[in-house]
């Protein structure tokens, strides 16, 4: 069941960041509303803060069953869209690979059960791929897929693999008081995705300064207008906030008149 909730900042990012602080979520685990812009006033006179809606998936819902015993057949996952090559990667505060140098203990619980969430599933799929887990620096689970033609399991865009990752996430974190985060991934696939956002990101951010006029980019999912979000948010004369309802919700890259978040 969605959920939502209001925020207040001094800037749109401001706002979010404390949603996102209340939630203890992500970034790519919410969508996000600009209800009010920041407006700075003068001489401080006249200020008013920015004001977002933040909507997520209340983390109580219950969680489809695990690893059935009987497993059922399933739907064919659709083929993954190609991923365009990346050119220079950029920073964005979503690790896609795991760590290496943070092997996951012997005995832990909630390693334990991604393992065995993951391996139901992927055997409920049909697909022959072997979870790899590490954790981050961030306490963030990092979970590789790891086998020959997987791109089944990414889909187009990203979209089996997102499922994967909220399935998880559900399964796990389901009547837990603390939740953990879980990124799935497989043959690299979100590293790639991300520098072909961040190159998208750049290029209509040049158009945007360069013509002085707003840009919608065509619906993307949570996780990638949070790229796109984080790519372009120290960028000068540029803002971005997203727009619509899911699954058609677009990001906005706006001229921000000289003005900064």
């Amino acid at each position: 069941m969605l959920k939502w909730i209001e925020s207040t900042g001094k800037t749109e990012e401001a706002a979010i960041e404390a949603a996102l602080r209340q939630l203890g979520m992500d970034r790519d685990e919410v969508s996000v509303e600009i209800l009010e812009r920041a407006k700075s006033g003068f001489l401080g006179i006249g200020s008013c803060p920015a004001k977002v809606k933040v909507t997520y998936e209340a983390p109580d819902e219950p969680a489809p069953a695990a690893a059935p015993a009987q497993p059922a057949p399933a739907e064919e996952p659709v083929k993954a869209a190609p991923v365009q090559e990346a050119v220079q990667p950029a920073s964005v505060e979503e690790p896609a690979a795991p760590a290496a140098d943070n092997p996951v203990p012997a005995g832990d619980e909630k390693a334990d059960k991604i393992t065995a969430f993951l391996t139901g599933l992927l055997a409920h799929m049909g697909a022959s791929a072997t979870p790899v887990i590490r954790v981050d620096e961030k306490g963030t689970y990092q979970v590789e897929l790891v086998g020959q033609n997987l791109g089944g399991l990414i889909g187009r865009r990203g979209e089996t693999l997102d499922a994967i990752q909220q399935l998880t996430g559900y399964a796990v974190n389901h009547g837990q008081s603390k939740r953990v985060r879980i990124h799935v991934d497989a043959e690299g696939y979100r590293a790639k995705r991300e520098e072909s956002l961040v190159r998208l990101a750049n290029k209509v951010a040049g158009k945007v300064v360069k013509y002085r006029r707003n840009v919608t980019l065509e619906p993307m999912n949570a996780y990638e207008r949070h790229v796109i979000h984080t790519a372009l948010q120290e960028t000068p004369d540029v803002t971005t906030y997203s727009i619509g309802t899911e699954p058609n919700r677009r990001t906005v890259v706006a001229y921000s008149r000289g003005e900064h978040r």
